[in-house]
């Protein structure tokens, strides 16, 4: 199985929050142009890879989504050199006062979330956790060159760089959803000598973190038989109950509720089995927070399943997955690619219980 690490860590090495992708876009579209048949973009920014099948045309096709874009933040003002923000895709403040940061001016500036001292601060936040709008941002410059260099609407990555734990465990900003990028990767790979019937679309999709908002466009478009999406849930860890969290390096998730459709979770159940590949149900009684729902509602209704790649410490800048898992998930897809029929989308039906 190829070594999927050194890509994801090029992924996580580039910015690329919701609605702003085409850094982390670039880096994928190389990656993927000798995977692929034809690489295309959206209008609003999705990339699109057709891996063409070998049966006969009009061809079914399976969609995969794996969405793109990241959380981080935005400059909303500019106090006495340091940069007032407001977060883009939902971020914890807790986690702030202290990340270094990069500030995407009119040119890249290394930053420094700082948090002023107790005295500045309102009475009433005490020894709580201080809101995000008391925060700031200290790039080192002087105001004057800060007024030069920085507008309101400028865009701030994370800067933590990845870095390998022990366990072949990876550690890094935006593992959700680049975890899940590399994961559709594999499976491109894995299908490279293979054959297959059908059509695959790879899609990594933009703007989830704000609104599902590529999954829904892109599937408008392709219109595919079939689709997958592919998105980080929550693994054990401090704190964590047991209930809906799962273990971290102990394979995926399969999501089981109204955007899932039975017939897909029991195929790969019964595959995953098959593969030795160890699952967990994911209980999702309504709407799964991924593209998952936007695609299953697109159009006249798509058959959906929605995987789950473990992830510690979700919407953080120290995300952290095992490798493994995102290995797993590639290869259970490009297995489950392959063994498609022409005539799958005749066998099955919404009424089959796992």
């Amino acid at each position: 199985m190829p070594d999927i690490q050194p890509f994801l860590k090029e992924l996580l090495s580039a910015p690329g929050l919701s609605g702003y992708e085409m850094p982390v876009s670039r880096i994928i579209a190389e990656k993927w142009k000798p995977l692929v048949d034809e690489l295309s973009q959206s209008k609003i920014g999705s990339l699109h890879g057709l891996h063409k099948g070998s049966g006969a045309e009009p061809r079914p096709s399976v969609m995969i989504a794996t969405h793109m874009d990241a959380i981080g933040l935005m400059v909303t003002g500019i106090v006495d050199g340091l940069l007032r923000f407001t977060d883009v895709g939902g971020v914890d403040p807790r986690i702030l006062p202290g990340q270094p940061v990069i500030v995407h001016g009119r040119q890249e500036l290394p930053g420094i979330i700082i948090q002023p001292s107790g005295r500045l601060l309102p009475p009433e936040i005490g020894d709580g956790t201080v809101p995000m709008e008391h925060l700031l941002i200290d790039t080192g410059l002087l105001p004057r060159k800060v007024a030069e260099l920085v507008r309101v609407g400028d865009l701030v990555s994370f800067a933590t760089e990845p870095t390998e734990l022990a366990g072949e465990a990876l550690a890094g900003h935006t593992l959700d959803n680049r975890a899940a990028v590399a994961a559709l990767t594999v499976c491109l790979e894995e299908l490279q000598n293979r054959t297959h019937a059908w059509d695959l679309w790879a899609a990594a999709t933009v703007q989830e973190e704000t609104g599902l908002t590529g999954a829904a466009t892109s599937t408008f478009e392709i219109r595919p038989s079939l689709a997958i999406a592919v998105d980080v849930t929550w693994a054990k860890g401090p704190g964590a109950n047991d209930w809906n969290t799962y273990p971290l390096g102990k394979g995926p998730t399969l999501g089981w509720g109204p955007n899932v459709h039975p017939a897909l979770y029991k195929a790969f159940k019964d595959l995953a089995d098959k593969l030795e590949i160890p699952t967990a149900m994911e209980v999702m009684p309504s709407h799964s927070g991924t593209d998952g729902w936007a695609m299953q509602v697109t159009a006249e209704g798509i058959p959906t399943i929605v995987i789950g790649i473990p992830l510690r410490y979700m919407h953080t800048p120290v995300e952290v997955v095992a490798i493994k898992d995102i290995q797993r998930v590639g290869r259970l897809m490009a297995e489950f690619i392959s063994g498609l029929t022409p005539d799958y989308m005749d066998t099955i039906q919404w009424e089959e219980q796992p």
